[in-house]
């Protein structure tokens, strides 16, 4: 009869947690434990552990630890676990959602040049957004994994100069405004494209690093205006936009959040010498790693 009841509850434990997973929304990392213990007056403690977990990038994993004797699951010395397994990794997801800020570099220097000072801004509202919907790569085991990913990644430089870019000119050219608009954001959009190698540390690899290099291809550029004396307006050209970009990134988070770094190599501008040197770095907060 008490063995009975133990493997009722056993199977009890293991089929909610079963049941739980197929609910699961995917989007936050979710664990089902069961532990049993035989409370018999025995010689020798037994424990069973079986661990059921899910994560936001869809390595979804089953583990059984089996320890005898442990006294916590902190204790991996002498556990036998079922690991993951190699795998492809091909789909569509959401995924690394960057929200952050972004700098101007002019030749290294936080401080712009005078033939760059007419992209002057406003610092807390020069940002950057981005986030992937498409993933491609290998994992290699439970602690590594290389991919290829494809999304979109947004910069908008909130000017503070009444100044308004010409279009469809070369080199990137300007005229000063009269009106004093009290919104002047001047943006870009690239298709991005990072090659991921990830690090998952950790006894649950809850800790996660990244890096890797990023390149990306210019969608499109605007500019768009706010005033009393003409509203809202918007006017979009390339604006002399790097037509392909490259860089670099580094990602650090703990389970579904973090933070990320990335930097360009190349000028944020082509054909225009006198913005030679000028480059962008962003920085700010990662979701659903």
């Amino acid at each position: 009869m008490k063995h009975f009841l133990l493997s009722s509850l056993t199977f009890f434990a293991l089929t909610s947690g079963v049941q739980a997973y197929g609910a699961s929304s995917n989007l936050f990392n979710a664990e089902a434990v069961v532990d049993t213990t035989n409370m018999d007056t025995v010689k020798t403690e037994k424990k069973r552990k079986l661990t059921i977990k899910w994560s936001s990038d869809g390595d979804n994993i089953v583990e059984v630890e089996r320890c005898n004797p442990c006294d916590s699951l902190k204790k991996s010395k002498g556990a036998d676990f079922l690991k993951q397994k190699p795998k492809v990794i091909l789909g569509v997801t959401f995924a690394r959602f960057d929200l952050g800020l972004t700098t101007l570099l002019d030749n290294g220097s936080f401080t712009l040049s005078p033939e760059n000072d007419f992209l002057k801004n406003r610092t807390w509202k020069t940002i950057n957004v981005g986030f992937d919907v498409f993933q491609f790569g290998y994992r290699f085991n439970e602690k590594f994994r290389l991919f290829l990913s494809a999304g979109f990644d947004w910069t908008h430089i909130r000017l503070q100069n009444n100044i308004i870019f010409d279009r469809n000119t070369t080199p990137l050219s300007y005229t000063e405004s009269d009106i004093n608009y009290s919104k002047n954001r001047f943006s870009s959009s690239y298709l991005r494209i990072p090659i991921t190698f990830e690090h998952r540390l950790g006894l649950d690899r809850d800790l996660r690093i990244a890096y890797g290099p990023i390149g990306g291809f210019l969608l499109s550029g605007s500019q768009k205006f706010k005033s009393d004396e003409e509203g809202k307006r918007k006017v979009k050209d390339d604006f002399n936009y790097a037509k392909f970009r490259y860089g670099a990134f580094a990602r650090v988070g703990y389970q579904w959040v973090g933070l990320y770094a990335k930097y360009y190599f190349n000028d944020m501008f082509e054909n225009s010498p006198q913005q030679e040197g000028l480059r962008n770095m962003s920085f700010g907060l990662m979701f659903f790693f």
